[in-house]
This record gives C-alpha cells, sequence and structure tokens, in this order.
C-alpha cells in the first residue's frame, strides 16, 4: 500500500500541475470580467483534455514496458524501450493534432458553442493544440522517470509548468494585452519549458534517450500498442462523457456553460490520483511481473481498489464543504454560480 500510495501521489502531483495550468488560465481569464470568454475556455478546455487524456494513455503504455524490462534487470531493453516509446508519442501525438485541428469547428458545434463564444475558442484552440505533441513528450518523460525509480525529477517535470504558468499567464494576458489568446500563448510557452525540464532529466541525468534503431521500433511497437491502445480508450471516456455533459448544459445558455466550465476545470483537478493511479498501478505491476512476483501483483492490485475508494469518498466530501468559495474565488455569480 506504501508503494502504491507513494507512487500515486508523486503522479498524482503532477498532474494536479498540468490540470492546475487549466485552472490558473480559467482564473486570470475570469479577472478581465467578460462571461463569454469564460464559456470559450469552458469549451476550449472540454476538447483539450481529450488530447491530455490521450497522452496519459499512451505514457502508461511508456513505463509499462520499459519497468517491465527494469524489473528483469535488462538495463539495456530498458532504454531501448524508453527511447522508442517517445517516438510513438510523438508520432501519435501529431496525428491526433492532424485530425482534430480541421474538426474543431464540427467538435465546437457538436459540443454547442455558437457565435461570437465559438470563434473565441476556435481561435484559443488554434494556437494551443498544435503545441499537445510537447505536452504528450513531457508526460512520457515524466513517466520514463517513475519507472526508473526517480520519482521527485518526474515530479519536478510536471511541477514545472505551475511555476511557468503563474509567472507567463498574466504577463501574455495583461502585461501584453493579449487577453484570452495570450493564455493561449502562454500554454504553448508552458509546454516548451516543461519539455525542456524533461530533456534535462531524461538526457543528463538518466541517459534514458538516444538515437533509436529501425529494429527496436519494429520490435516495441506491438507490446507498446497491445497496452497503449486500451489504456487511451479508458482514459479518454472521462473527456468523452465530460463533453456529452457539456454539450447538454449549452441548451441552458451560457451562464450554465460558465458555470460548468469552473467545475469542469476542478474536476480533474480534485480526482487527479485517480488519473495517476493507473499509471502508478501499471509501473509496480510491470516491475513486480518482470521480476516474477506474483504474489505481490495481486496485493497491488487490491491495494490499488482500496485507495481509490477512500480518495473519491474524501475529496467528495471535501468538495461538497468548499462549493461557496469556489464560486466565489472564480467570480461566479447568477445562474453561473447556482449551476
Amino acid at each position: 500500500m506504501r508503494h502504491v500510495m507513494t507512487m500515486t501521489s508523486t503522479g498524482a502531483i503532477g498532474l494536479v500541475a498540468i490540470f492546475l495550468v487549466d485552472v490558473i488560465n480559467l482564473f486570470y481569464i475570469s479577472l478581465l470580467g467578460q462571461q463569454e470568454l469564460a464559456v470559450a475556455v469552458g469549451y476550449a478546455s472540454t476538447i483539450m483534455f481529450f488530447t491530455l487524456s490521450v497522452s496519459i494513455g499512451f505514457t502508461i503504455a511508456s513505463t509499462a514496458i520499459t519497468a517491465r524490462a527494469i524489473g528483469a534487470g535488462d538495463e539495456a531493453a530498458a532504454r531501448r524501450r524508453a527511447r522508442t516509446s517517445l517516438v510513438y508519442m510523438m508520432v501519435l501525438s501529431l496525428i491526433v493534432v492532424a485530425i482534430v485541428i480541421p474538426s474543431l469547428p464540427y467538435l465546437l458545434d457538436l459540443l454547442g458553442a455558437k457565435g461570437e463564444t465559438k470563434e473565441i475558442a476556435l481561435v484559443f484552440m488554434q494556437i494551443a493544440i498544435p503545441s499537445f505533441p510537447l505536452l504528450g513528450l513531457g508526460i512520457c518523460m515524466a513517466g520514463l522517470l517513475r519507472a526508473r525509480g526517480d520519482a521527485k525529477r518526474a515530479m519536478l517535470v510536471t511541477l514545472s509548468v505551475v511555476g511557468a504558468a503563474l509567472v507567463l499567464d498574466p504577463v501574455f494576458i495583461f502585461g501584453l494585452d493579449l487577453g484570452i489568446n495570450g493564455a493561449a500563448i502562454a500554454i504553448v510557452v508552458v509546454r516548451i519549458f516543461m519539455l525542456g525540464v524533461g530533456l534535462y532529466f531524461t538526457v543528463y541525468v538518466h541517459n534514458l534517450i538516444g538515437k533509436p534503431k529501425l529494429s527496436s521500433l519494429k520490435n516495441n511497437i506491438r507490446p507498446f500498442l497491445t497496452i497503449g491502445i486500451p489504456a487511451v480508450l479508458t482514459q479518454v471516456a472521462t473527456p468523452v462523457g465530460n463533453a456529452y455533459v457539456t454539450a447538454t448544459i449549452a441548451e441552458f445558455g451560457d451562464d450554465a456553460v460558465a458555470g460548468w466550465a469552473i467545475v469542469g476545470r476542478l474536476m480533474p483537478l480534485a480526482f487527479a490520483a485517480v488519473f495517476a493511479l493507473s499509471g502508478a498501478v501499471g509501473l509496480i505491476l510491470s516491475q513486480n511481473y518482470g521480476a516474477r512476483n506474483f504474489e505481490r501483483v495481486t496485493k497491488t492490485m487490491w491495494d490499488s481498489l482500496l485507495f481509490g475508494l477512500v480518495y473519491c469518498l474524501v475529496i467528495w466530501v471535501i468538495l461538497a464543504l468548499t462549493w461557496p468559495f469556489i464560486t466565489t474565488a472564480f467570480s461566479a455569480d447568477g445562474d453561473a454560480a447556482e449551476r
């Protein structure tokens, strides 16, 4: 249980950092005093949550195949799998971007976005979505560091985005007077910074990255996709459900969507440990499977289920008690606060 809690908590802190960037964006944008901007961010974040979930799913595959080699004591195979995983992440992320960007107007229509709000959300995502591969690589590098047992540096990779966002968001939004587009530009710059931190730790500290061989790319693609595709489908279930709720709430007007935008940003933040748990459990299971320690594999599964149940109950109570403070912090009033 201690291993499950340690790996999940460090992973959750990293994911909280990534989700917190969205919350910081929404907070600063709410200070502009234009509710349609918050509504636009709500629509945009729903789609961007989907791309983030894809990167989390493929990161689970990266850490699982790498951790299995580490558990078996095969350091050379671990490095090969880490390197090829980053190549797969980059290629698959580019494919996702190539599909999503031309589909943005249609996706916004499905969510119920209209008029000026739709146009604002469209421009916001056209700036932010192309940087998705940078986010995918950064998250993947953090996962590989956890697979190496370096949870501290893995956490620092993702925590770096919070510090960068706290500094850059007000600069681009208010200092340069770019408004909501400044928030989108800040997202891109923050992801570049995250990638730089990840590269430093994986290359100079652990020597995990090098030029992958074509044979390694061919040999590792099957185990990567065997784990990655089910993991991605599991992870995207939440944003798909979130998108359905957004489209339904849009029928009640922009005030309702503005309220949902706040809820939609806080829910991933509050339940980040649930997302991190799947990655942490996969890593622990893979290490012990590679070491042929099947008793600990079973124990890890039961402990992870217990951890997830208790965590969700605790967070539910906290959110139920603090909702008045949350609406005040984000300047929500009227129907937006009520929703």
